[in-house]
């Protein structure tokens, strides 16, 4: 079955493109993305902090299957609704740097929409070694559940 968020690595460079469409309007996507709410719904994970605003920040703890937390935290650059999101996103207590995220949502039709991710790393090495963890995989998986949950809210 064919994945339907796009993820692109060029070899030898320090990013990563990633693309999604929803069937969700601009306003509930990106929502989803800002409201703590729906973050813990989709994503699975228990939001700790989230200020979705210029200078805010926020912080999600998963647990695994063996019973480990797992912390993740960042800060916003930039926050204009239904527009981008500008911020960094950090795994505590990982070989793995902190990395810059610019988030793009366009809407398409009243109904739908489109997410562009461009996440930057640190260097070639520490961009490959995320695509060595279940990535593609783990953000196919995120975004099927934003939108089952997000086509039962509209």
């Amino acid at each position: 079955m064919e994945q339907k968020t796009k993820v692109h690595a060029e070899d030898g460079k320090q990013e990563i493109l990633i693309t999604r469409d929803f069937d969700l309007p601009l306003e509930l996507l990106f929502r989803a993305y800002t409201e703590a709410e729906l973050v813990e719904q989709w994503m699975g994970t228990k939001v700790i902090k989230l200020k979705s605003e210029k200078h805010g920040s926020y912080q999600f703890e998963t647990t695994d299957r063996q019973g480990n937390k797992h912390s993740f935290s960042g800060v916003f650059h930039e926050c204009v609704p239904n527009e981008k999101i500008t911020r960094t996103f950090e795994m505590e207590n990982t070989p793995f740097p902190v990395q810059l995220e610019f988030l793009k949502f366009e809407k398409k039709t009243e109904n739908t929409s489109k997410l562009h991710i461009h996440q930057v790393y640190k260097s070639v090495a520490a961009r490959d070694g995320i695509l060595k963890l279940p990535f593609t995989f783990g953000i196919n998986m995120a975004h099927n559940k934003l939108q089952e949950i997000g086509s039962k809210l509209i």
